[in-house]
Order: C-alpha cells, then structure tokens, then sequence
C-alpha cells in the first residue's frame, strides 16, 4: 500500500508550451481530464517563445474552468520572474482555486533565450543560488508572521508584507548535484528531468544525492517526491519489448502499463506520474485511455 498520494497527470503541449491554436484543446483535455478524476495538469514555461502562451495564463485560466484538478507549471522560469512576483502569483492562485496548485520551479534553462528578455546571464553557479533562496523567499511571503526582509546573493527584499496563505508544494526541476542538493534541503518534490523514468541511469545516479542533502538537512528523504515526466505508447496487442536499446520506456498495452505503473509506486517509490503520448495518437484518445482505464487500474492496486 502506497504510504504517501501519488499523482497521475496529463502535460499538455510540447516541451515548450502550449501556443493560441492548441488553447480550445488545452481546455477541453483539462476539463476531460477533471472529470476523470486525474490530480493534475501541467504546463510548459518557455515565455521567450513569442508564440506560446504565457504559462501562468493559462494554468489561470484552466483552473477557472475546473472543479478538482490542480494545475503546475513543469518548471517555472524563475530568471524570468522573480521571485517575490511568484510568491504573489503562486499564493493568488491558491487562494483562487481553494489549493489546487503546485509550483514547480527551475534554476532556468537555454539562456540564450532568456537573456534576450534583458535578463542578466546568471552563471550555473548563481543559478543555483537563486533557486535556493526563491523557495526560502517563497515560503516566507507566503505564511510569514510579519513583514519579509531577506538579504541574499540574488535576492533582497525589505519589509515585505506576506499573503497569509500557505505556500503549495514545491517541485524542482533540478538537474546539477548543487540544484538536487536544493532539492533536498528545501523541496517538497522533484519532477525527474529529461523524460526520464524510475530505471533510469539519471534517476539513478541523482536521486541520492537529493537523499544525502535531505538527510544533512535534518530531513526525511522519503518526505521528497519522485515526480515523472514521461511519455509513451499506449498500444491495443502487448508489446514484445517495452523499453529501449537505453532502457527507457517506450509503452505497452494498457495491462502492461499498469504492472510497470505498479512496479514503479511499490518497488520504487514513484509519486506521481505526468503523462504524454509518443506517437500519433489523437490526444483526446490518449487521455481517453491513461485517464479512464490505466490510472484507476494503478490506483486499485496501491490503495488496497
């Protein structure tokens, strides 16, 4: 029996977002998938692409056409806001949506975009700095007894008021030893980078270092979420082979993604699990079947 929730989700869009012609679709997969009774939905944060829509836009805008789903940003951009912004941004939307919302949270990825937005270049260094003291600058501005005042390398705020409001959870997005080391000091979760799996070489070798730095902290590394983001097929005969010459999952039948789902929550300890479709597939029907057939399979097994 799963000792902690696990999360089953949809992403939506391509890795760098969700664009203006796919919003009508956005919408009705989220409600589709709202009715179903998937935990979460989640969206891209690339707002250096002109095309694509503003991820906190649209997670807004989703949670206001739903009842249950909670919404996620995998990962927010923090170089391209700041971060006592996020904290406004990410404690309004709970307070709006009563909770339902996680705030994934990145050191930032393809500068050459980012700068391109008059955004001083950060080296991994300081990177990894800012992520660390957003999530402590986060917390504060969220639940607070008083005005914040932070002095850090990145971040210096004065006598800020906070909002009342519990923070979410926080998700990273970390990838370096320095940022899974934050994700182990001050993370509620980690969404596993790089669509990678629980049998990953990258799982693998990260994941103890985010139990090393929880552990140094005074935490219980069991307390931080495994969150996957990964795709595949989901085939109507069994697959002879259903991972890669590299050992990645490629899909299966509907039974055959329900043992590996399985497998991962009791023998791995996954979390949760953010699903794409790998092939043609309509996305409506690829939901279709993750969200009425495989996840109420997975979730009958590790809630008995």
């Amino acid at each position: 029996m799963a000792e902690h929730r696990v999360w089953f989700g949809t992403g939506l869009g391509a890795w760098n977002g969700a664009d203006v012609a796919s919003a009508a679709e956005s919408a009705h997969l989220v409600a589709y998938a709202d009715r179903e009774g998937l935990d979460l939905f989640t969206v891209a944060d690339h707002p250096y692409f002109g095309e694509k829509l503003d991820a906190y836009a649209l997670v807004s805008f989703l949670l206001g056409r739903t009842e249950r789903i909670t919404g996620a940003v995998t990962v927010t951009n923090l170089p391209s806001r700041l971060a006592p912004v996020l904290a406004r941004t990410i404690t309004s939307l709970s307070a709006l949506s009563g909770g339902r919302v996680v705030l994934g949270i990145g050191a930032g990825a393809i500068w050459d975009m980012i700068v391109k937005q008059g955004v001083p270049r950060l080296n991994p260094g300081s990177a990894v700095r800012a992520l660390d003291e957003a999530i402590t600058l986060i917390r504060a501005l969220s639940a607070a007894d008083g005005p914040v005042t932070f002095d850090g390398e990145i971040y210096h705020v004065s006598g800020l008021d906070p909002a009342g409001i519990a923070a979410p959870p926080i998700w990273t997005g970390s990838v370096g030893p320095k940022s899974l080391a934050v994700t182990g000091r001050a993370a509620d979760g980690w969404v596993v980078p790089g669509g990678s799996d629980w049998k990953s070489k990258l799982y693998r070798e990260s994941r103890p270092k985010i139990d090393d730095a929880a552990a140094e902290a005074g935490r219980d590394p069991a307390e931080i979420a495994d969150i996957f983001n990964f795709g595949g097929r989901i085939t109507r005969e069994p697959l002879a082979v259903t991972r890669d010459d590299d050992g990645r999952w490629i899909g299966g039948s509907e039974q055959q993604w329900v043992d590996e789902l399985t497998d991962a929550v009791l023998e791995y300890g996954a979390r949760g699990f953010i699903f794409r479709s790998t092939d043609d597939t309509p996305a409506a029907q690829a939901l279709a079947r993750w969200a009425s057939e495989i996840v109420p399979a997975v979730r009958g097994v590790i809630e008995t």
